[in-house]
């Protein structure tokens, strides 16, 4: 009995143990498609629009877009930046074509939410913007995370539909299907902070995998020498 439990347990870690190593294998591959991407030159809204039609995935692909910040329509994201509390500014930007696209502008410190307070960032007219193209949420990331404060205008996951529900857009907007974290260039007075996209995809699926495989050998051990004991034994 004991005997068949260590044997069915055996099989789970060599098969825990393969399972983190094909997602070294994808982890690995991932991190190299994000530094190639983040490397290469800005493509057109539109290009980026058509990958992420094809294929539904271009987090991280530099892209440039213009167009005229709806600054009424400032949705405050709960971040944080060099060690301060704050907001990630997602500005609706009004593309010549009629539709809008959220930007994240950059951070701001949390008691100058009020957008009163950093009136010279409020750039008026048509921008062009440099960033990278961040994939939507399918759905809240987290459990853990609190509900989104529409009323407030705290959001504290990137729900793009609440955003752009509650940013006062006109009536039957269109909404490109992404987000653009924008570049570092500098905003008037300083604010909102642009450059604040974050990548750092911890890869300890080789720790794991030696993990597994090294309970996985302990047990094996434990197994053959509970098989020869009765041998000796006699």
């Amino acid at each position: 009995m004991l005997l068949g439990l260590g044997l069915v347990l055996l099989l789970i870690l060599l098969a825990l143990g393969t399972w983190q190593v094909q997602r070294l294998h994808w982890k690995e591959g991932l991190l190299q498609t994000i530094d190639q991407r983040t490397h290469s030159a800005p493509l057109p809204l539109a290009e980026v629009e058509k990958e992420f039609a094809s294929t539904g995935d271009v987090d991280y692909t530099p892209v440039t877009v213009s167009g005229t910040f709806l600054h009424s329509g400032e949705r405050h994201f709960y971040a944080t930046w060099e060690g301060d509390a704050g907001f990630n500014v997602y500005t609706p930007l009004a593309l010549d074509d009629g539709r809008f696209v959220l930007i994240n502008r950059g951070f701001i410190p949390y008691d100058l939410k009020d957008p009163a307070k950093r009136a010279k960032g409020q750039i008026p007219g048509k921008v062009t913007i440099t960033g990278l193209a961040r994939n939507p949420l399918p759905a809240k990331p987290s459990m853990m995370l609190p509900d989104n404060d529409v009323a407030k205008n705290i959001f504290y996951w990137k729900d793009r539909d609440a955003m752009a529900a509650s940013a006062g857009l006109p009536a039957g907007f269109t909404l490109v299907p992404i987000f653009i974290d924008a570049d570092k260039t500098p905003n008037p007075g300083g604010l909102p902070i642009g450059g604040v996209t974050i990548i750092d995809l911890p890869n300890s699926h080789l720790q794991y995998a030696m993990t597994w495989y090294g309970l996985a050998a302990a047990l094996a051990a434990v197994l053959i020498l509970r098989l020869r004991r009765p041998a000796k034994e006699e």
